[in-house]
């Protein structure tokens, strides 16, 4: 079981910068993969980063690549997005979550991911 925490949420006009954190603990040496996702009102949950713990290695949905970062910190067992030239569109809730395990074809798709937060908002205004 793996408890992940996110913060940095917040509101910020178009073309501002945030960085979210998630905090995990728990069995922690079973997350092999962690990602960020987000849902904006009345739209399905869309995965925008993934980490692939062991070599760092990071992939990114074409909607933010370029503008987002994942990235981690092992000694504090925190997971980071560092997102840039924000838009009114990346408004939504985000959340983190974890894998022990992935089909990489499948790795945007939330039911690859066994554990979640509860999320942190983001709203960017025109």
């Amino acid at each position: 079981q793996v408890q992940l925490v996110e913060s940095g949420g917040g509101s910020v006009q178009t073309g501002g910068s945030l960085k979210l954190s998630c905090s995990f603990s728990g069995s922690t040496a079973s997350i092999l993969w962690m990602a960020w996702f987000r849902q904006a009102p009345g739209k399905k949950r869309e995965g925008v980063a993934v980490l692939r713990r062991g070599d760092g290695y990071q992939y990114y949905h074409d909607l933010v690549n370029g503008r987002f970062a994942i990235s981690q910190d092992n000694a504090k067992n925190t997971l980071y997005l560092h997102m840039n030239l924000l838009k009114p569109e990346d408004t939504a809730m985000y959340y983190c979550a974890a894998a022990p395990f992935m089909r990489l074809e499948a790795m945007f798709s939330s039911d690859q991911y066994t554990d979640w937060g509860r999320g942190t908002q983001v709203t960017v205004s025109s």
